[in-house]
């Protein structure tokens, strides 16, 4: 049990959070609202699986990576408490209960899984060669709304195109203000990200623009799916959000205390938006 609690701490498996509330926003939508309790059921898994896959990948790829940033020397892989056969044992089981859910899910998803199974994979090593990796990383995650869309609906429509660009906003923004803790430590092993190539001159007001626009995507997808008023209050959420955020810019010098406070946001939002998104479609 106590190597069952390392590798989900490892993981950080309560971070699902992030992505399975925007999954089932993409699922809403495409019902126009409460998707079949079944197609839900896959849905969770394929997260589950997905960000199982992409978190050992991580972890694995990173572990010597890892054992040389103070921050991250002591996570379970890089400092030899867990073998890093797990994590290639993990990549496997996620990537088998993924394709297992998007077969039972639908035909189109089974067909676009290769496309998911390749970014699962190769975002960890992204910040070896571009300081894009906060976009791959937002292209991974969402994945998750239009995957569960997909799944639904079985068809890519602009609807499902603007939930995806929305999350890849969100997710590229936090992660952006996240990778502010690593800056010297990048810098100095030759790492690549946003903050470490251009400064934090230019990193600390960009998750701002990027959030700004991820409003803007929500907006439009909620006017074309004829959502009512609930699923822009929602929208709404994510312009106090921004105000928060910026607000924490200015309260904590420190970069760890504000990766903190970003974060408990930014879960609060993702859980309250998939709230506005259920009511936005089922109450009329």
């Amino acid at each position: 049990m106590s190597a069952v609690a390392t590798f989900l701490k490892e993981i950080r498996i309560e971070h699902t959070l992030f992505a399975l509330p925007f999954a089932y926003v993409g699922a809403i939508v495409a019902a126009r609202g409460l998707p079949a309790w079944g197609a839900l059921f896959w849905i969770t898994m394929a997260v589950i699986g997905a960000r199982t896959a992409a978190m050992a990948a991580n972890r694995y790829f990173d572990r010597d990576i890892d054992a040389r940033n103070p921050r991250t020397a002591r996570r379970a892989v890089a400092s030899g408490k867990l073998a890093p056969a797990v994590m290639l044992w993990a990549i496997a089981g996620g990537l088998a209960l993924l394709t297992l859910s998007a077969a039972m899910l639908s035909p189109l998803c089974l067909r676009l899984l290769p496309i998911a199974a390749l970014g699962v994979l190769l975002y960890p090593l992204c910040k070896r060669f571009t300081w894009s990796s906060h976009f791959v990383l937002g292209a991974v995650d969402a994945l998750a709304p239009l995957g569960a869309y997909i799944a639904v609906a079985n068809t890519v429509n602009i609807t499902a195109l603007l939930l995806f660009a929305a999350v890849l906003l969100w997710v590229a923004g936090f992660d952006i203000i996240y990778a502010l803790m690593d800056v010297q430590i990048d810098r100095a092993h030759s790492l690549n990200s946003l903050p470490a190539r251009f400064g934090e001159a230019v990193a600390r007001p960009l998750p701002a623009a990027l959030h700004g626009l991820m409003v803007l995507a929500l907006t439009a997808a909620g006017y074309l799916a004829r959502a009512s008023a609930w699923y822009f209050v929602g929208v709404a959420g994510a312009v106090v959000l921004l105000a928060c955020e910026q607000r924490e810019f200015g309260r904590a010098a420190d970069v760890f205390v504000l990766n903190d406070r970003v974060f408990v946001i930014n879960m609060a939002f993702s859980v309250a938006f998939l709230g506005t998104t259920l009511a936005g479609f089922t109450l009329r």
